[in-house]
């Protein structure tokens, strides 16, 4: 367990760690100097069962505190009896109110130097101050560190709540909010924090995030001792081999599992004001963002109001001047421009907010929904308003699911999941049998509209189902109504099973009265103007009906007015095919001699057949495409 001290300045925080565990927390010249704690101290007790993170309390330093406040589990409140709660007791309680941590004590300090009256004023100022926070009704422990006075019942008490404490998750990537970093010789560089969440070994790759340094693990402690691993709810100290140094390194960097190395500089987060603040948080105001062991400069900007007051919550953006670790469930706490007063905290719950519409209530109540521990009713909103698809990858990645929990999620839930370049995308059965109807539906439309074009082409079909849509996510769609025989593809072209493409009567009497021009020389027939010439129509009339007859699949521009008959486009396939079989490849060459005629024409054709998909250039020869480009050409 790990122990966080808090409280005003001079009330005996160090020395009583010292008192608990033999070790003196002040490892600075100037803390042994003037004898305040100006920096994080830690120390450890009983073979690593306790530990300790030891906070300064000059107002001037809560800027430290917090580096070393948000990775404890429970918070041990120093109170001098001669002093009793003094102004940094207050803000360090109302820090740690605002970082959710409900497991604490009060430790009552120099009770050696006052009287019996004194300690019961002390107690009731206490009980006061508790009074509405998460550690109300906590066990007051009389001590004097000095004397040794109560010291051992307070040492049992936090070793029982040891005990208690449930083992931390270690679900989710390795994160480890760097607080000090430091070399020693024949070891090299050692970076200490607590890790967040996953676990991490010995030979371990990670990234020291946001520059994004490269690192391995050569060694580590955790809890102060040697090990070969170590997890969340441990203080660790690594020892990374990279391509950096000390001065590279700073207290508020994460150590993480290459997956995790997300930068941000928004997120969305709720935020909440104690009720004993004096002022509230306004729109677009610049603050202190503490956030791990981080401390960044941003501005907040409220998406449900223009002032959030003392004792409300409220749904906020936070923008950061630089970029800095952050997921889902991070605790963070607002501090003003000059970091003299805590103005807030609350949870981070989206690290992907988007740029638009921020405000729109689907989007609160998105992420009023990601305020619960469960990830599956906020995906569920998410994909139920998303119709070209939601981003599973982005979502497991906010809420740090280890890849297991994400698939489980995907399954439980009934996705279908489509892989694309960057991620991939989910959706639930219910939308994608809407799409599937979609689909079909514009193909219908488009047929009515369209009746002599043999179907649609797959890019404008896609942008009539959905302008959104991905390829990706089309390509399965059709690849699944073309499986089922939903839908059915001719050449390029898809459409509807029943459809066919009809020439309107006056062009279907002209094709019957040119097509057996083309049909007298099946494998080079007359071109646009050679057919004009020998019937005496005109050229643009030849040229248009030809373009007409192509549209239904009945004739194919092999090159431009070119056109080949459909059957004799079907043969020279067949052709092509058995040449790939015989040779591997089909040459222009082969063909011509195949055909008879000129090699210009064979090349042509082989060409032709490389543009719509049948087949593959390798050089100067042509090779089937097979699978998906076989399905693709259907003569």
């Amino acid at each position: 367990m790990i122990v966080g001290t808090a409280g005003h300045i001079d009330h005996g925080k160090t020395t009583l760690v010292k008192a608990l565990t033999g070790v003196d927390c002040d490892r600075l010249k100037e803390e042994k100097a003037r004898g305040i704690t100006l920096d994080l101290g830690y120390a450890y007790a009983d073979a690593g069962r306790l530990g300790f993170v030891d906070v300064p309390g000059h107002e001037r330093l809560v800027h430290n505190m917090l580096a070393g406040a948000t990775g404890i589990d429970f918070v041990l409140l120093v109170v001098a009896a001669d002093d009793g709660p003094m102004p940094q007791t207050g803000e360090h309680l109302a820090i740690v109110d605002l970082l959710d941590l409900k497991r604490g004590a009060v430790a009552l300090t120099k009770v050696d130097a006052v009287a019996s009256e004194r300690r019961a004023v002390a107690r009731t100022e206490v009980a006061a101050l508790l009074a509405g926070t998460a550690l109300e009704g906590a066990p007051v422990f009389e001590v004097s560190a000095t004397q040794g006075e109560g010291v051992a019942a307070l040492h049992e008490h936090l070793l029982a709540e040891a005990g208690r404490l449930a083992a931390h998750t270690t679900a989710g990537g390795f994160r480890h909010a760097i607080d000090r970093c430091f070399t020693l010789q024949g070891v090299g560089l050692v970076v200490t924090g607590t890790a967040f969440s996953g676990r991490v070994s010995v030979g371990d790759a990670v990234t020291i995030t946001p520059p994004g340094f490269s690192a391995r693990v050569r060694g580590l402690h955790a809890q102060d001792r040697s090990a070969q691993s170590g997890g969340a709810g441990e203080r660790l100290a690594l020892n990374l081999a990279g391509d950096f140094g000390k001065e590279d390194i700073a207290r508020g960097m994460w150590v993480v599992d290459p997956a995790l190395h997300v930068p941000v500089a928004r997120f969305h987060a709720r935020l909440r004001v104690p009720a004993s603040s004096e002022a509230p948080i306004r729109h677009w105001m610049p603050v202190h963002v503490h956030l791990g062991a981080s401390d960044v400069l941003g501005r907040v900007a409220l998406l449900e109001g223009e002032q959030l007051a003392p004792g409300e919550a409220m749904l906020a953006e936070i923008i950061l001047d630089k970029p800095t670790g952050a997921l889902w469930g991070d605790h963070l706490i607002l501090r003003d421009q000059s970091a003299t007063r805590t103005l807030g905290g609350g949870r981070v719950l989206d690290i992907f907010p988007p740029t638009r519409h921020k405000r729109a209530p689907e989007r609160l109540d998105f992420l009023r929904l990601l305020e619960q521990d469960d990830p599956r009713p906020a995906l569920e909103h998410a994909l139920a308003r998303q119709p070209a698809g939601t981003h599973l990858d982005r979502y497991a990645l906010n809420r740090n699911l280890a890849a297991e929990e994400a698939q489980a999620l995907w399954r439980g839930m009934g996705l279908v999941v489509v892989e694309e370049a960057d991620g991939r995308k989910g959706f639930s059965p219910e939308h994608w049998a809407a799409l599937r109807a979609r689909l079909l539906e514009a193909a219908r439309t488009e047929h009515e509209r369209a009746p002599d074009m043999i179907g649609v082409e797959r890019d404008r079909l896609r942008r009539l189902t959905l302008p959104t849509l991905s390829r990706a996510v089309f390509d399965r769609l059709t690849f699944e109504l073309l499986a089922s025989n939903e839908l059915a593809q001719s050449g390029s072209w898809l459409h509807l099973p029943e459809h066919r493409a009809a020439l309107a009567a006056t062009d279907a009497d002209l094709w019957r009265t040119l097509k057996p021009l083309l049909e007298a020389a099946p494998w080079n027939p007359p071109r646009v103007r050679d057919i004009a010439r020998a019937t005496g129509i005109a050229e643009e009339t030849v040229r248009g009906l030809l373009k007409r007859v192509a549209r239904v699949g009945q004739a194919y521009p092999v090159a431009h007015d070119h056109y080949f008959a459909a059957e004799s486009v079907a043969d020279l396939a067949g052709r092509v095919a058995r040449l790939c079989a015989r040779d591997g490849t089909a040459r222009a060459a082969a063909l011509r001699d195949e055909i008879g005629g000129g090699r210009k024409v064979a090349i042509h054709i082989l060409e032709f057949f490389d543009r719509v998909g049948y087949t593959r250039r390798v050089r100067d020869e042509h090779a089937l495409r097979g699978g998906e480009g076989e399905r693709q050409w259907v003569l």
